[in-house]
């Protein structure tokens, strides 16, 4: 057998120029992780934990998945199990997830966060865990020191327009090298299936922005108003995480009514629904282009399918799935009615069906002005699709109709500190995607063409993007 370590230089590269590309123009690269759902609170804090058990598994959707796959007991995914034994679990998880995204990820974050190159199972689990538990003791594993030495640049949180933000106050008082900026994320508007639970964020919102929230005039003057602060307080990117898009034709008069009804209690149709959705999202991107913001918009999730599992544990537990293809008439519409104004910021779409890809490619070419490049761009593969296969159909399909060279790349969109080492796995299929390519002969093999492609995508193209 091949002694050589499974996480090594030539990891996913499989070929000399693809080796050469990666370690030539993208390996040092800072990361700009734009999106992401990191607690600010404990960056702020300088957080440490103190086992891997609890860093590793504390929130990960993605590993308690694959366990509750593997006939993993509840009580040692979410229930009151220690650290250990959750992450015992986990170890005897992790051979039966080969081949699988998570695999890479779990041998790539212990080779690069803890320098340990075994192989994790039930028969290394121990030393590892007590191996990690020592390092972890180390200021180095701080949560500010680590972020530093994972070379991280700029992090965007994801956060709710009443947030105090305080803790991003805190890091900018603290004077943090790494900029942690907040992002606008006002899907909590859009939920008007529960009325007392509508209610009563409208109430929180409003007291936020120390507006009495009784019509729709100062709904929308409400979240004006934490637009602009969180403006003030770095923010230059919005995002929502609807299923899809909406779009019906409404009047203010019409949208006016329908808020009442919501704050009434009483229960609204289908149509209504639809304009109201249309409106609230339409402000928002009115918002968002008045500011010179970037805007995401991440569709395409069927969420909570599992009732008697959400009504135990809530909403991002693992119990999500791909949602049918998106209705691309209601995206073209609601992208022209903003553009028909010229009221269209800078936006990213972002698909979780890859059926969706080409719809969703083409989609942006239609409202590109030449005022900016890839004014309306396709974002990184999502959560299901963020995985080698994922990665490398949507470089194919960009490659195919857009411009492979403008992608801004990769964001972690995780709640794990530990997730860093994913944009450097990105990477690699990047480089090894172009590495054959180029080999095939489909590709120049120029030095000025291949260095601004793969350092583009790597960290320049972000960069320029936003503008940060």
């Amino acid at each position: 057998m091949n002694n050589k370590t499974f996480i090594n230089d030539d990891f996913v590269l499989e070929n000399d120029t693809a080796h050469q590309l990666y370690h030539k123009y993208s390996v040092n690269k800072p990361i700009i992780d734009f999106h992401c759902h990191l607690d600010p609170k404990a960056i702020a804090e300088d957080y440490q934990y103190n086992n891997l058990g609890n860093m590793w598994l504390g929130g990960d959707h993605y590993k308690w998945r694959a366990m509750r796959i593997n006939g993993v007991d509840e009580k040692f995914i979410t229930g009151k199990s220690t650290d250990k034994e959750k992450f015992m679990k986990w170890a005897e998880t992790v051979p039966y997830t080969v081949a699988n995204p998570l695999y890479h990820w779990t041998h790539l974050e212990l080779a690069r966060c803890f320098n340990i190159n075994e192989l994790l199972s039930p028969k290394t689990a121990e030393k590892i865990y007590h191996d990690t538990e020592e390092m972890l003791k180390s200021s180095e594993f701080s949560t500010k020191n680590f972020i530093k030495r994972m070379n991280v640049e700029m992090i965007g949180t994801t956060d709710d327009p009443a947030d105090s933000l305080e803790y991003h106050q805190k890091l900018i008082d603290d004077g943090f090298e790494v900029k942690v900026l907040p992002s606008f994320r006002a899907d909590n508007v859009l939920k008007v299936d529960d009325s007392a639970s509508f209610v009563a964020y409208i109430e929180k919102l409003g007291k936020a922005a120390d507006i009495s929230i009784s019509s729709y005039t100062e709904l929308i003057n409400a979240l004006d108003s934490r637009h602009a602060f969180f403006h003030s307080m770095g923010a230059r990117i919005s995002d929502s995480g609807p299923d899809r898009f909406f779009f019906a034709p409404f009047t203010k008069e019409e949208v006016s009514a329908i808020f009442i009804k919501l704050m009434d209690g009483k229960s609204i149709s289908l149509d209504e629904k639809e304009k109201y959705c249309t409106a609230v999202m339409a402000e928002l991107a009115y918002m968002n282009h008045k500011r010179a913001w970037v805007q995401q918009y991440h569709v395409g999730a069927l969420r909570n399918n599992n009732i008697r599992m959400y009504n135990k544990l809530g909403a991002d537990t693992g119990f999500d799935s791909i949602h049918d293809s998106q209705p691309s008439l209601k995206m073209s519409q609601f992208l022209n009615f903003l553009d028909s104004s010229d009221q269209l910021a800078k936006t990213i779409l972002y698909n979780l069906n890859p059926a969706d890809n080409q719809m969703l490619l083409t989609m942006c070419g239609n409202f590109v002005d030449g005022t900016t490049a890839s004014k309306v761009t396709y974002g990184a593969a999502w959560w299901f699709l963020d995985q080698k296969t994922g990665m490398e159909r949507h470089l194919e399909d960009l490659s195919a109709l857009s411009l492979l060279s403008r992608f801004v790349g990769m964001v972690t969109d995780s709640r794990s500190f530990l997730s860093y080492p994913r944009h450097e796995y990105f990477r690699r299929i990047v480089c090894n995607y172009v590495g054959k390519e180029v080999e095939k002969g489909l590709i120049p093999d120029d030095e000025d063409l291949l260095k601004t492609l793969i350092e583009g995508v790597s960290y320049n193209n972000a960069k320029e993007y936003f503008n940060f």
